[in-house]
């Protein structure tokens, strides 16, 4: 049994025609993309040196930008669910050779197209997990880095710390020693050394006074 045409692909699509670039050149990276997450999709592109990659990369932001608009998805359930490369026009042309030969140039072009669909339910839910690991786990870095450098932690990076360890969350705030705070036994002793001192102040009045009678 024969697959489905490439016309007939379910999905949405997005297709730059007559690009100039051979199509075996545009396939190498459509076989790094396929069958991959559009985020995971875009970086994979954003860190190929390719210059297909620069050109699929703006393809597939078109396609994307179609499931959203005219389908009603999410961008963040989409897929790339096919991506493939057909040989476009190719334009002939010669070079002097020597003994008044002439050499072929062949200036080949390709058609390239990436089609988007949604994930299945388990995919996608395996697929938020593992973003939500991802994301806790950076902020987790982020405040351990901050505290390293001695800097102050801003509210957004250690709300959702983790001990990984101990699978509880961690509040820096209440590990912080704060000079300013002084306990309730400090205030109670600096209170009796200020009565003790007034208590002095006024026998050495006393026995002045005493003093000064005799005399």
């Amino acid at each position: 049994m024969t697959g489905a045409k490439t016309n007939e692909r379910p999905g949405t699509r997005a297709t730059l025609r007559g690009y100039h670039m051979s199509a075996s050149k545009a396939r190498v990276v459509l076989n790094l993309i396929r069958g991959e997450d559009v985020t995971t999709a875009a970086e994979i592109l954003a860190g190929t040196t390719r210059e297909a990659a620069d050109v699929i990369a703006k393809v597939l932001a078109s396609a994307i930008a179609n499931a959203v608009n005219n389908d009603a998805m999410n961008a963040e359930e989409l897929f790339v669910s096919a991506a493939y490369a057909d040989e476009g026009v190719t334009m002939k042309r010669f070079t002097p050779r020597a003994r008044g030969r002439a050499g072929k140039i062949r200036k080949r072009s390709c058609h390239i197209t990436v089609i988007v669909s949604r994930l299945d339910e388990d995919r996608l839910e395996l697929l938020r997990v593992a973003r939500s690991a991802q994301a806790v786990a950076s902020r987790t870095r982020r405040v351990a880095s901050s505290r390293r450098r001695g800097e102050p932690v801003p509210v957004a990076q250690y709300e959702a710390s983790v001990d990984v360890e101990e699978n509880e969350i961690i509040d820096p705030i209440d590990e912080v020693e704060t000079e300013d705070e002084a306990t309730p036994a400090e205030v109670v002793d600096e209170t009796d050394n200020e009565e003790e001192v007034g208590e002095t102040n006024e026998d050495e009045t006393v026995s002045e006074d005493t003093t000064e009678e005799t005399n």
